[in-house]
């Protein structure tokens, strides 16, 4: 090993599905329950516009798979995100990409209509992004956000992210060509933004 390249984070491991409570937001392992809400969540326009997804039916088969199997992944971490105050599912918030000699990941997040606009993506955000730097350990959280979404934009800021640089003309959307920001905070930068309050409380899964 290269005395240049960090030795692994103790404890490092998304192979752990915990549950995280905010405020807001609870944020918790899926189920095959969730499927068909997570069908509807991820046909929405508005979540295809802003993840730069094609439009698309999405095989009711390949959904179940995947969210049924989200729990059995140990380079990934994949929770859904449900609103405290209705108990419900209303989107989901990755750690994936995971570097783990660098102790690196990249965060994406995404919301349906019922999540949207009333802080549930702050707090979600807060909530997984404070788990991988205070209890995996991580040392660079990264993401991308394309330049026609600011209100994420000021949603990462608040949350600590940096811009970096940008992606020129990474996406064509409705004949236009859309640029991408890449963002990310470092553990140091989220210890100082935190000011080092408890961690988010974390549940064991059912």
């Amino acid at each position: 090993m290269s005395p240049r390249t960090p030795p692994a984070a103790p404890g490092c491991d998304f192979s752990v599905k915990p549950v995280l409570t905010g405020e807001k937001a609870l944020l918790r392992p899926f189920s095959e329950d969730d499927v068909p809400v997570m069908a509807e969540i991820l046909a929405d326009p508005e979540v295809l516009r802003l993840t730069g997804s094609p439009v698309t039916d999405f095989d009711p088969e390949r959904l179940h798979a995947w969210y049924a199997t989200r729990s059995e992944q140990d380079d990934r971490l994949d929770l859904g995100v449900v609103d405290r105050a209705s108990g419900e599912l209303v989107g989901e918030a990755v750690l994936m990409e995971w570097d783990e000699p660098n102790r690196s990941c990249t965060f994406r997040i995404l919301l349906g209509p019922r999540g949207r606009d009333r802080g549930l993506g702050t707090d979600a955000t807060r909530l997984i992004v404070g788990y991988a730097f205070e209890r995996l350990r991580m040392h660079r959280v990264a993401l991308w956000v394309f330049a026609f979404n600011p209100r994420a934009r000021r949603a990462y800021e608040n949350a600590g992210f940096v811009a970096e640089g940008v992606e020129r003309e990474t996406l064509l959307h409705e004949g236009e060509w859309i640029d991408a920001v890449r963002m990310s905070v470092l553990s140091r930068e989220w210890a100082a933004h935190r000011g080092r309050p408890a961690g988010p409380r974390t549940l064991p899964a059912d």
